[in-house]
């Protein structure tokens, strides 16, 4: 009987249930609304294979770089400057091809090593000067802006497909296309990488350094762990996907230029932190941040098909983050 009435003493009540999965909620809320919102000449716009593709397409940066943040957040930092990284790998990836005749492969591996070294020196400062992150990365957001519209010139760098001067390799624009004239590859990408930094999250060592640093970084160092080499890894990742995102986001547009990714680390985090992935660190999930990049590309999507302003757009978008982080507060009093 005392074990039964334990197990019923345990039972987590409505409000609970409703806190913890919250996420999920709100995703399969929005799918509803979009299924009957969205209806045009007894078509359904918002279930067509298309628009669940474009879809996939269209969160697929910012979810590329929500998967870095993730861990970023989890240590209980933040990084500002993956938006600007965005953009001068965007412009970097068209200059290397198109002003130094570069093919694929190279520009692709000096692209990436470009985003490594940046997030190496966000972590660099963040743990051997003991600056904050928020400081250090608001900072490297603006001197990566800066160094963007030096290399282009303040000017965007068109891209036209081909072999010869001035032309970029034909394989980079594949970055843009369709398997199958159907899955974009931009998605495709964007999950592969979702589900590899998935498992090192929750099934290696690392990914248990990260909770555990995020979580009482005195308590882990005191354990063992090198918290510092932890956060100087974190912030490398997040360089390294935002090097992709910045290489995607230029074949999809067929340009590189300075000005591109703005706002973009708004939305990452936004996606973590609906995802449920707690501000102060130590608590989330990589999956919650997939929900979360769905939630809010699923959000953008609805009100696109709708036609409502781009600004009203804007408000919106800003009131759910703010939501998401106050329910956050209000499960944590719980």
């Amino acid at each position: 009987m005392s074990q039964s009435k334990t197990q019923a003493a345990k039972k987590p009540t409505l409000k609970e249930f409703v806190l913890k999965s919250q996420s999920y909620i709100a995703l399969v809320a929005l799918f509803i609304i979009g299924s009957i919102t969205c209806v045009r000449n007894g078509r359904n716009m918002f279930l067509s294979v298309t628009n669940i593709m474009n879809l996939l397409r269209a969160v697929s940066e910012t979810g590329i770089l929500a998967i870095g943040m993730t861990m970023i957040i989890l240590l209980g930092d933040i990084d500002l400057s993956v938006g600007s990284v965005v953009g001068l790998v965007s412009t970097g990836s068209a200059a290397l091809m198109v002003y130094n005749g570069l093919g694929f492969v190279p520009m692709v591996l000096l692209c990436l090593l470009m985003g490594i070294v940046y997030g190496l020196f966000n972590g660099f400062v963040v743990t051997k000067m003991k600056i904050q992150a928020f400081v250090v990365t608001l900072a490297s957001m603006n001197i990566a802006r800066g160094l963007a519209r030096l290399w282009s010139g303040g000017a965007g760098i068109p891209l036209t497909y081909g072999e010869g001067e001035g032309l970029a390799a034909p394989a980079f624009g594949y970055l843009s296309k369709r398997i199958g004239g159907i899955v974009p590859v931009p998605a495709v990408i964007f999950l592969v990488l979702w589900a590899i930094f998935w498992f090192v999250l929750s099934k290696t060592r690392f990914g248990r350094q990260i909770y555990a640093t995020g979580g009482n970084p005195t308590a882990a160092h005191l354990s063992g762990i090198k918290t510092n080499r932890v956060k100087m890894l974190a912030f490398m990742f997040s360089g390294l996907l935002a090097s992709i995102a910045g290489m995607i986001h230029s074949a999809q547009i067929s340009q590189g230029g300075p000005n591109e990714g703005q706002s973009y680390e708004m939305y990452a985090v936004a996606a973590v932190a609906i995802g449920g992935t707690s501000m102060a660190g130590g608590k989330g999930t990589m999956f919650g941040t997939l929900v979360g990049a769905l939630i809010f590309g699923m959000l953008d999507n609805i009100m696109g098909l709708n036609g409502i302003n781009s600004n009203i757009q804007l408000v919106v978008k800003g009131f759910l983050i703010i939501l998401s982080v106050f329910m956050q507060a209000v499960r944590k009093e719980d």
